[in-house]
Protein backbone atom coordinates (compact mmCIF):
# COMPACT_ATOMS: atom_id res chain seq x y z
CA UNK A 1 0.00 0.00 0.00
CA UNK A 2 1.51 3.22 -1.16
CA UNK A 3 1.48 6.53 1.29
CA UNK A 4 -1.18 8.12 -0.39
CA UNK A 5 -3.60 5.14 -0.34
CA UNK A 6 -2.63 5.01 3.49
CA UNK A 7 -3.39 8.68 4.21
CA UNK A 8 -7.01 8.18 1.61
CA UNK A 9 -7.99 5.39 4.21
CA UNK A 10 -6.67 6.94 7.17
CA UNK A 11 -9.07 10.28 6.72
CA UNK A 12 -11.92 7.64 5.48
CA UNK A 13 -11.86 5.70 8.73
CA UNK A 14 -11.61 9.01 11.15
CA UNK A 15 -14.78 10.71 9.08
CA UNK A 16 -16.24 6.89 9.60
CA UNK A 17 -15.85 7.05 13.17
CA UNK A 18 -16.96 10.65 13.45
CA UNK A 19 -20.00 10.03 11.94
CA UNK A 20 -20.50 6.67 13.79
CA UNK A 21 -19.82 8.83 17.22
CA UNK A 22 -22.77 11.24 16.37
CA UNK A 23 -25.53 8.74 15.32
CA UNK A 24 -28.58 10.17 18.07
CA UNK A 25 -28.96 13.66 17.71
CA UNK A 26 -28.43 15.69 20.81
CA UNK A 27 -31.52 18.30 21.58
CA UNK A 28 -30.95 21.30 23.00
CA UNK A 29 -30.41 22.03 26.79
CA UNK A 30 -33.53 21.99 28.95
CA UNK A 31 -33.33 23.72 33.03
CA UNK A 32 -31.61 26.31 34.78
CA UNK A 33 -28.96 26.86 31.66
CA UNK A 34 -31.56 26.89 28.85
CA UNK A 35 -32.44 30.75 30.40
CA UNK A 36 -31.19 33.47 28.09
CA UNK A 37 -31.54 36.97 28.16
CA UNK A 38 -33.76 38.43 25.62
CA UNK A 39 -31.04 40.07 23.83
CA UNK A 40 -28.09 38.21 24.41
CA UNK A 41 -25.75 35.90 22.05
CA UNK A 42 -24.55 32.74 22.81
CA UNK A 43 -21.15 31.88 21.82
CA UNK A 44 -19.35 27.96 22.03
CA UNK A 45 -15.34 28.84 21.98
CA UNK A 46 -13.27 24.94 21.84
CA UNK A 47 -9.85 24.38 22.97
CA UNK A 48 -8.96 21.90 20.52
CA UNK A 49 -6.37 19.28 22.17
CA UNK A 50 -5.82 15.67 23.50
CA UNK A 51 -7.36 14.95 26.83
CA UNK A 52 -4.65 14.53 29.37
CA UNK A 53 -2.19 16.24 26.81
CA UNK A 54 -2.86 19.65 28.05
CA UNK A 55 0.19 20.97 28.48
CA UNK A 56 1.97 19.68 25.13
CA UNK A 57 2.17 21.37 21.76
CA UNK A 58 -0.89 19.96 20.19
CA UNK A 59 -3.34 21.02 23.21
CA UNK A 60 -2.34 24.76 23.17
CA UNK A 61 -5.63 25.47 22.53
CA UNK A 62 -7.16 24.15 25.35
CA UNK A 63 -4.44 26.02 27.41
CA UNK A 64 -5.85 29.30 25.71
CA UNK A 65 -9.07 28.15 27.00
CA UNK A 66 -7.87 27.76 30.78
CA UNK A 67 -6.44 31.35 30.47
CA UNK A 68 -9.97 32.52 28.90
CA UNK A 69 -11.19 30.84 32.01
CA UNK A 70 -8.96 32.41 34.70
CA UNK A 71 -9.65 35.97 33.20
CA UNK A 72 -13.11 35.56 33.52
CA UNK A 73 -12.57 34.45 37.04
CA UNK A 74 -14.47 30.88 36.46
CA UNK A 75 -11.23 28.88 36.02
CA UNK A 76 -12.70 26.57 38.78
CA UNK A 77 -16.07 25.87 37.18
CA UNK A 78 -15.36 23.42 34.78
CA UNK A 79 -17.43 20.43 34.86
CA UNK A 80 -17.55 17.00 32.73
CA UNK A 81 -20.76 16.80 30.78
CA UNK A 82 -21.25 12.97 29.41
CA UNK A 83 -23.78 14.41 26.80
CA UNK A 84 -21.25 16.63 24.64
CA UNK A 85 -18.11 14.15 25.73
CA UNK A 86 -16.19 17.34 26.98
CA UNK A 87 -15.89 19.33 30.48
CA UNK A 88 -17.81 22.64 30.16
CA UNK A 89 -17.86 25.97 31.72
CA UNK A 90 -21.27 28.55 30.64
CA UNK A 91 -20.39 32.63 31.41
CA UNK A 92 -21.41 35.55 30.64
CA UNK A 93 -19.79 38.75 29.20
CA UNK A 94 -21.72 41.74 28.42
CA UNK A 95 -25.00 40.66 26.60
CA UNK A 96 -23.53 37.29 25.54
CA UNK A 97 -23.57 33.85 26.85
CA UNK A 98 -19.65 32.42 26.79
CA UNK A 99 -19.60 28.13 26.14
CA UNK A 100 -16.34 27.29 27.03
CA UNK A 101 -15.77 23.37 26.06
CA UNK A 102 -12.37 21.33 26.43
CA UNK A 103 -13.39 17.81 24.69
CA UNK A 104 -12.83 14.85 26.56
CA UNK A 105 -11.94 12.97 22.49
CA UNK A 106 -9.01 12.49 21.08
CA UNK A 107 -7.63 15.33 18.74
CA UNK A 108 -8.81 13.03 15.71
CA UNK A 109 -12.23 13.23 16.50
CA UNK A 110 -13.00 16.44 18.84
CA UNK A 111 -15.37 17.43 16.02
CA UNK A 112 -18.09 14.84 17.91
CA UNK A 113 -17.68 17.16 21.18
CA UNK A 114 -18.15 20.28 18.99
CA UNK A 115 -20.87 18.90 17.34
CA UNK A 116 -22.62 17.53 20.17
CA UNK A 117 -22.34 20.74 22.39
CA UNK A 118 -23.27 23.09 19.31
CA UNK A 119 -26.51 20.93 19.32
CA UNK A 120 -26.93 20.86 22.79
CA UNK A 121 -26.59 24.86 23.14
CA UNK A 122 -28.58 25.22 19.83
CA UNK A 123 -25.60 27.21 18.59
CA UNK A 124 -24.72 27.79 14.77
CA UNK A 125 -21.40 26.75 13.08
CA UNK A 126 -20.78 30.30 12.28
CA UNK A 127 -20.59 30.82 16.34
CA UNK A 128 -18.07 28.84 16.94
CA UNK A 129 -14.80 30.18 17.61
CA UNK A 130 -12.05 26.99 17.58
CA UNK A 131 -8.51 27.71 18.91
CA UNK A 132 -5.94 25.30 17.55
CA UNK A 133 -2.26 25.13 17.74
CA UNK A 134 -0.90 25.82 14.16
CA UNK A 135 2.73 23.91 13.00
CA UNK A 136 3.04 26.85 10.03
CA UNK A 137 3.93 29.89 12.26
CA UNK A 138 6.41 30.03 14.53
CA UNK A 139 5.81 30.11 18.79
CA UNK A 140 4.54 33.56 19.18
CA UNK A 141 2.58 34.21 16.16
CA UNK A 142 -1.11 34.51 16.38
CA UNK A 143 -3.35 34.26 13.63
CA UNK A 144 -7.22 34.63 13.17
CA UNK A 145 -8.60 32.75 10.45
CA UNK A 146 -12.50 32.80 9.44
CA UNK A 147 -13.07 29.65 8.25
CA UNK A 148 -11.82 28.15 5.38
CA UNK A 149 -10.14 24.62 4.80
CA UNK A 150 -8.64 22.47 7.83
CA UNK A 151 -5.40 22.99 6.58
CA UNK A 152 -3.91 19.70 7.25
CA UNK A 153 -4.83 20.13 10.92
CA UNK A 154 -7.24 16.71 11.75
CA UNK A 155 -8.77 18.39 15.03
CA UNK A 156 -10.02 20.90 12.87
CA UNK A 157 -11.09 18.52 9.90
CA UNK A 158 -13.49 16.31 12.01
CA UNK A 159 -14.80 19.74 13.27
CA UNK A 160 -15.73 20.52 9.82
CA UNK A 161 -16.83 16.54 8.95
CA UNK A 162 -19.27 17.15 12.06
CA UNK A 163 -20.52 20.02 11.48
CA UNK A 164 -20.94 20.01 7.87
CA UNK A 165 -19.43 23.40 7.32
CA UNK A 166 -15.91 24.70 7.03
CA UNK A 167 -17.52 28.49 8.60
CA UNK A 168 -16.03 28.70 11.88
CA UNK A 169 -13.50 31.06 13.05
CA UNK A 170 -10.50 30.12 13.99
CA UNK A 171 -7.75 31.32 16.66
CA UNK A 172 -4.34 29.95 15.38
CA UNK A 173 -1.65 29.40 18.02
CA UNK A 174 1.75 29.05 16.06
CA UNK A 175 3.82 26.33 17.90
CA UNK A 176 6.89 26.20 14.87
CA UNK A 177 7.88 22.97 13.26
CA UNK A 178 10.54 20.62 14.44
CA UNK A 179 13.79 21.35 14.33
CA UNK A 180 16.84 18.49 13.03
CA UNK A 181 15.24 14.89 12.94
CA UNK A 182 12.81 15.39 15.60
CA UNK A 183 9.39 13.96 13.63
CA UNK A 184 5.99 15.94 13.86
CA UNK A 185 3.97 13.83 15.91
CA UNK A 186 6.90 13.96 18.56
CA UNK A 187 7.21 17.45 18.36
CA UNK A 188 3.00 18.29 18.70
CA UNK A 189 2.54 15.99 21.41
CA UNK A 190 5.81 16.70 23.35
CA UNK A 191 6.08 19.82 25.86
CA UNK A 192 6.79 23.19 25.64
CA UNK A 193 10.61 23.69 26.48
CA UNK A 194 11.69 25.93 29.60
CA UNK A 195 12.82 28.86 27.14
CA UNK A 196 9.29 28.20 25.05
CA UNK A 197 7.38 29.05 28.15
CA UNK A 198 8.37 31.91 28.81
CA UNK A 199 7.10 33.17 24.95
CA UNK A 200 4.09 30.80 25.87
CA UNK A 201 2.61 32.94 29.16
CA UNK A 202 2.95 36.07 26.60
CA UNK A 203 0.96 34.07 24.00
CA UNK A 204 -1.95 32.88 26.62
CA UNK A 205 -1.90 36.62 27.42
CA UNK A 206 -2.91 37.92 23.89
CA UNK A 207 -4.60 34.77 22.73
CA UNK A 208 -6.83 35.44 25.25
CA UNK A 209 -7.31 39.11 24.53
CA UNK A 210 -8.00 38.24 20.93
CA UNK A 211 -10.95 35.92 22.15
CA UNK A 212 -12.44 38.58 24.61
CA UNK A 213 -12.20 41.29 21.02
CA UNK A 214 -14.06 38.76 18.86
CA UNK A 215 -16.27 37.76 21.47
CA UNK A 216 -17.57 41.81 22.45
CA UNK A 217 -17.07 42.97 18.90
CA UNK A 218 -20.99 43.97 17.72
CA UNK A 219 -19.63 43.55 14.49
CA UNK A 220 -19.32 39.66 14.70
CA UNK A 221 -22.76 39.51 15.80
CA UNK A 222 -23.47 39.74 12.00
CA UNK A 223 -22.27 36.94 10.73
CA UNK A 224 -23.05 35.32 7.21
CA UNK A 225 -25.48 31.97 7.80
CA UNK A 226 -23.99 29.18 6.69
CA UNK A 227 -25.62 27.16 3.60
CA UNK A 228 -26.59 23.57 4.81
CA UNK A 229 -23.45 21.74 4.56
CA UNK A 230 -21.83 23.60 3.19
CA UNK A 231 -18.64 26.54 3.12
CA UNK A 232 -18.97 30.40 2.36
CA UNK A 233 -17.51 29.89 -1.16
CA UNK A 234 -18.26 33.48 -1.60
CA UNK A 235 -15.04 34.39 0.33
CA UNK A 236 -12.03 35.04 -0.33
CA UNK A 237 -8.70 33.96 1.89
CA UNK A 238 -7.81 37.52 2.22
CA UNK A 239 -11.04 38.34 3.52
CA UNK A 240 -11.30 35.03 5.32
CA UNK A 241 -7.93 36.05 7.49
CA UNK A 242 -6.64 38.54 9.34
CA UNK A 243 -3.42 38.49 11.44
CA UNK A 244 -2.97 39.61 14.82
CA UNK A 245 0.43 41.09 15.57
CA UNK A 246 2.02 39.71 18.94
CA UNK A 247 2.70 41.81 21.52
CA UNK A 248 6.63 43.64 21.47
CA UNK A 249 9.65 41.23 22.84
CA UNK A 250 7.06 38.06 21.81
CA UNK A 251 7.64 35.86 19.16
CA UNK A 252 4.62 35.27 18.75
CA UNK A 253 0.39 23.39 13.75
CA UNK A 254 -1.06 20.50 13.09
CA UNK A 255 -0.94 17.05 12.32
Amino acid sequence: MTLLNFVTMRRLLLKLINRAMLTGPVGPMMGSEAGVHTNSRRRLVVGLGNPGMNRSRHSVGMAVLEALASRLGVADNWRGDRHVSGEVIVSDIQDTQIVLLRPRLLMNINGVSVAKAAGKYSIKPEHILLVHDELDKPLGKLAMKQGGSARGHNGVRSCVECLQTDVMPRLRIGIGRPSGKTSVDRHVLGRFSQEEQEVLSGVLEESVDILLSQLTDKENVQSPVSPPGGRLASQTGKQRERLSAPRKDTTTGQT
